[in-house]
Parts: structure tokens; C-alpha cells; sequence
């Protein structure tokens, strides 16, 4: 795992410590229909561009996909728009539901 990657352990105990994050789903409407992470923002990957200003808040930004790769390239992105606390979500919802709530449907 690169250090644009969390675990969905450290996501966990992040969320539990009471830890300002800003945790943003770039799937799409219907994904996130379909199962999501509490407390997530629904920003799909192509309108991240536009709401970069929003993204850079000063918060920790952990973005999220279905198995990884989407939100990757999105905080790889980020990064390079000088939002340096960007990472991604390894595994994405996918990884939550196996290993921290398998109530989160999976598909």
C-alpha cells in the first residue's frame, strides 16, 4: 500500500477517534444507490474537477470506489492539485463490507 492508500482498519479508527475526515464516494448515482459508506458525499469521479475548491478544505480527504482503482487515480489527481492530505481508500467499499461492515451490501 502507497502512502495515497489507507486501510479500511485505519479508516475505521480514524472514524471511531472522532477525526475530521472528508470521506467522498466518486462512484456513480447508481453505485451509490446501491450500498454506501455512512456519512459518505456523493461526488462521482467525473465532477471532481469542479469541486475542487470544496476538496481542498484543510480536512482529510479519503475517496472511495468499488474496488479501488477510480478513487486511486482520483487522490493521485488531488495531489497534484496541491491537495496534499488526499488519499485513497484501498480496496474501496468493497474491502469495508468484507472486513468492517458486511451489513454494506456487496455487488
Amino acid at each position: 500500500m502507497s502512502e495515497l492508500e489507507m486501510s479500511v482498519a485505519e479508516l475505521q479508527r480514524r472514524r471511531k477517534a472522532g477525526e475530521n475526515l472528508l470521506l467522498v464516494d466518486v462512484r456513480e448515482q447508481w453505485e451509490y444507490d446501491l450500498c454506501r459508506i455512512e456519512g459518505a458525499t456523493l461526488m462521482p469521479m467525473r465532477t471532481i474537477p469542479a469541486n475542487l475548491q470544496a476538496l481542498d478544505s484543510g480536512d482529510d480527504v479519503i475517496c472511495y470506489c468499488h474496488h479501488g482503482q477510480r478513487s486511486l487515480d482520483v487522490a493521485a489527481w488531488l495531489r497534484s492539485q496541491g491537495v496534499e492530505n488526499a488519499q485513497s481508500l484501498a480496496g474501496g467499499i468493497d474491502r469495508w463490507s468484507i472486513e468492517i461492515d458486511p451489513a454494506v451490501p456487496r455487488y
